[in-house]
Parts: structure tokens; C-alpha cells; sequence
């Protein structure tokens, strides 16, 4: 597994309860700001063996961004079950929802 694969795992399960991250977001934080498709694949292939919230991770435009309907409505119930707001078009506010590794807010901070 290469270093860049490790890091975005690690970003991936870092990932809280409720939180949202990009595609491109991670792979930036991970060493490579031009490798949004390389974490989608990392994404698809080891989600199951790794156990990755995969849910919590959507397009730049903030929608999710699965095109199966089977697989858009599970991501969905998903982030709803973690009170992530989803419009009825799959969009979710970056603003409310995104998560920024090492930038924890006084929220967050009053939680642990």
C-alpha cells in the first residue's frame, strides 16, 4: 500500500459523526491536491476491508455523489441518521457540514 493510500485511509476513518469531507478535500490533506479520483477508487476498493465511513464523503459541489439511485438513497439515510441535512437534489451544506482536520471548533471541543 503506498503512503499516499495509507494517509487517505487514515483521514477517512478520522472523518466524525456528522461531519462531511470531499473527495478533493481529502486528497489535498492526504499530499495531493490533484488526486480526488485516485481517493474515489481508494474509496470503492477498501471501504468494506477497512471499514470506512464512506457515507461521509461527497463531491466539491457538496452533493453526493453516487450515480445509482440504490446507492444515492443509502448514502443519503446514512448522513440523515447523523443529522446531516441532505436537499431533495443530494446537496448538503459544506458550511454546516464540513470537517477540517485539526481545525475543531469550540463545539467540538466542549464534546470531549
Amino acid at each position: 500500500m503506498t503512503p499516499f493510500t495509507e494517509r487517505v485511509i487514515e483521514i477517512m476513518k478520522d472523518i466524525p459523526y456528522g461531519k462531511v469531507m470531499t473527495y478533493g478535500q481529502i486528497a489535498a490533506n492526504a499530499g495531493s491536491k490533484q488526486a480526488a479520483r485516485q481517493v474515489v477508487r481508494i474509496l470503492h476498493s477498501m471501504s468494506g476491508k477497512y471499514q470506512l465511513p464512506w457515507h461521509r464523503v461527497i463531491n466539491a459541489q457538496g452533493k453526493i455523489g453516487i450515480q445509482s439511485e440504490e446507492g444515492f438513497w443509502e448514502q443519503r439515510t446514512r448522513l440523515e441518521s447523523e443529522g446531516v441535512k441532505v436537499d431533495n437534489h443530494g446537496k448538503i451544506s459544506l458550511e454546516c457540514y464540513q470537517w477540517f482536520p485539526g481545525k475543531e471548533t469550540e463545539e467540538d471541543i466542549n464534546e470531549i
